[in-house]
């Protein structure tokens, strides 16, 4: 059951890593609640294929930029595109990411400075982009993508948990400091979410038993459980929500 937030039809809605998964699903979402839409992403194939598939069922079109987030030098520019777009950001949704398995002994140097890009340093930069427009009609919402993998201490996951453990200190520094000037700044931690990748290349049918039994919520979890909590943080209904990290995990921790 999806619910209806009347105020976000007509926002300036921007997702990174929109394409497909868990992201896919609130690009969708927000198409359905009447939000203006923008997504960056790498592949566009499945980024057309998403735009085909909206467009034939709510009758929107969202607006598709092909970007890699690793090339922090290009958001700022990126965003002002969208901006004009689709309007002046009032909600971005940092959810792209890349939990690639590797083992500690073979991460060099660049490696780890390559993981760090593409996980935790574009969702300062995204939100940096988007704050002074922000800050001039003094209203905002920022979503941060965590993960209950550093939670949990999954194995082979050392850079990427060490990220998405950055996010957590990065949305509650960045909600104290534009607090003042009505910007929320809130995190989503996922919980294991059965996206297509996931399933392709991680999870075996075994492995998704037994995960089940780990939950409190006996049930396979999917890409719109997500995103039905960013339409809450996004919504003005979570208006005095900020600083705050919100599971959506079916209760694995």
């Amino acid at each position: 059951m999806t619910a209806s937030y009347h105020d976000i039809d007509g926002k300036s809605v921007l997702v990174t890593g929109g394409a497909s998964g868990i992201g896919a699903s609130i690009v969708r979402a927000f198409c359905a609640q009447g939000a203006r839409v923008g997504f960056f992403d790498i592949d566009d194939a499945a980024a057309q294929k998403l735009i085909a598939s909206i467009k034939e069922d709510h009758g929107v079109t969202p607006v598709y930029k092909s970007l890699d987030l690793r090339n922090q030098s290009s958001i700022s520019d990126a965003v002002r595109d969208m901006s004009v777009a689709i309007g002046p950001i009032d909600v971005l949704v940092n959810n792209a990411a890349r939990d690639d398995r590797h083992s500690p002994e073979d991460i060099s140097p660049d490696k780890w400075r390559d993981g760090l890009d593409v996980n935790l340093n574009h969702h300062f930069f995204c939100a940096q982009a988007v704050a002074p427009g922000m800050k001039e009609k003094r209203c905002g919402s920022i979503i941060n993508f965590s993960s209950v993998s550093y939670m949990m201490g999954l194995p082979d996951l050392v850079t990427y948990e060490t990220a998405k453990a950055g996010i957590i200190g990065l949305t509650r520094a960045l909600a104290r400091d534009w607090g003042e000037y009505g910007i929320r700044v809130n995190a989503v931690t996922p919980g294991c979410i059965m996206t297509q990748r996931q399933l392709d290349l991680w999870i075996s049918p075994e492995d998704e038993e037994r995960i089940q039994e780990q939950q409190c919520v006996k049930r396979r979890l999917v890409g719109d459980d997500v995103a039905q909590m960013v339409l809450f943080l996004a919504s003005d209904v979570s208006s005095a929500c900020s600083s705050q990290n919100f599971i959506v995990d079916g209760g694995i921790v």
